[in-house]
């Protein structure tokens, strides 16, 4: 025991005689866990890509690192993981205190290696979609997001080209226009019929016409800031037949100056035989079971979604929620015909800028006969400090930010023996 006490001991000394420096110990974990959105073009403020960016703002970092607000990860890991959870390890953390508390010491620049890039660059935007997709699709036009200060809800029409129905293992989506683009919507037409809503405004009569055509797939991607590439499983892919066409449905923030807008999105082909399907699970509004979904004014209210018992054993891929600036706290799982407990997801503290689709760690089993529910609270309070209105009113159901939203998406699979086993 004493040996291993003078060990111990000895370590921490050599610890706290080397002082780390910024490019052999602070650059990568800034490079790894910040760097993509404190770069050109990022959702974040501030850049933080060389050591001046960081050095000036080094006692910023470590306080937001040490209370772990940055990185950001809403979901309670406690309650459920991820396999593309976001956080720093104790000892990053840790490292950050002390290079920061001995002097921010910039040390010696090291030799930079040929897979390297400057991180905001084109190069390493395009990285984080890789490897090539296989058929990258853009606006047929650049939108010009005018500078009236007022939110733009457009729908844009996107022809694929496709010859053949093809498997799709990933999907991504670069927004062209980070400093406006807020979030958006993938949908799969098949009809041939949707050409006319190119550049439509969401409050557009016209559009209850398109409203009344199915959509071959509702909701094959969405991207709100703090998203990822959704990869799934090996032999798990969406389907998309031949001659059909994306409906984009893009949420662009209010503008004081004129931007312009010319958003991707990034497809990638399953190279092996895909065993089976991937469903999507959307529950919303339209779903609560104490309706109305009205918040009124100066009142905290409550919703529940409880879905009917599954017909089937499903294998859930991923969960995204969805609410806008009232919303406090969202919490959903599966109650299983045994009475057990399958957790998705509990935030409790809502950001509605950071949302994204969490990927379970591995495959999630929710047997047959289960209901899944989901519970979102909301704060129409005046001391709620993200109320869109001063003084508060009733808010009800609706797409823009001053209205309310209460939204999942699950990606599903139907159940197979071994998927408990699954890492994504």
């Amino acid at each position: 025991m004493k040996k291993i006490l003078f060990m111990l001991g000895i370590s921490a000394s050599v610890l706290a005689q080397s002082k780390p420096t910024y490019y052999e110990h602070i650059q990568p974990i800034i490079t790894k866990n910040c760097a993509v959105c404190h770069s050109p073009g990022g959702v974040a403020p501030f850049h933080l890509l060389t050591y001046e960016d960081v050095v000036k703002r080094s006692k910023f970092v470590a306080k937001v690192t040490q209370m772990k607000y940055m990185p950001p990860f809403p979901a309670d890991k406690s309650f459920q993981h991820y396999a593309n959870e976001r956080g720093l390890k104790e000892e990053e953390i840790e490292l950050i205190q002390q290079w920061v508390a001995q002097g921010s010491v910039e040390g010696k620049k090291l030799s930079v290696s040929s897979s390297q890039f400057t991180v905001g660059s084109k190069e390493a935007r395009s990285s984080l979609t890789s490897p090539k997709p296989d058929l990258v699709l853009k606006m047929q036009n650049a939108f010009t997001v005018p500078n009236t200060g007022v939110e733009e809800f457009r729908y844009f029409h996107i022809p694929t080209g496709l010859k053949e129905d093809v498997m799709v293992e990933a999907i991504a989506f670069l927004p062209g226009n980070r400093k406006v683009v807020h979030h958006s919507r993938v949908m799969v037409d098949t009809t041939g019929r949707m050409a006319g809503l190119e550049g439509m405004q969401g409050a557009d009569p016209r559009l209850a016409e398109f409203q009344r055509i199915p959509m071959a797939d509702e909701f094959l991607y969405g991207w709100v800031p703090g998203n990822d590439k959704i990869q799934f499983p090996q032999g798990v892919a969406k389907k998309m037949s031949a001659n059909s066409n994306l409906i984009m449905y893009l949420h662009y923030s209010p503008s004081a100056t004129t931007q312009t807008d010319q958003s991707e999105i990034y497809l990638y082909f399953a190279k092996k035989p895909v065993e089976r399907k991937v469903k999507s699970l959307i529950l919303h509004e339209q779903h609560i079971t104490n309706p109305p979904f009205l918040i009124r004014a100066n009142e905290k209210s409550t919703f529940y979604i409880i879905t009917k018992p599954l017909e089937e054993d499903i294998s859930a891929i991923s969960i995204l929620p969805h609410m806008h600036f009232l919303g406090k706290t969202f919490k959903a799982f599966a109650i299983t015909p045994e009475g057990d407990l399958v957790p998705f997801i509990k935030i409790d503290n809502w950001d509605f800028n950071w949302q994204m689709t969490y990927q379970f760690e591995t495959l999630l089993r929710v047997p047959k006969g289960s209901v899944i529910l989901a519970e979102a609270s909301y704060d129409n309070t005046e001391e709620n400090p993200l109320n869109p209105f001063k003084p508060a009113r009733d808010v009800t159901f609706g797409w823009n930010t001053t209205s309310e939203m209460m939204e999942m998406v699950i990606y599903y699979v139907s159940y197979q023996p071994g998927d408990e086993k699954i890492k994504q």
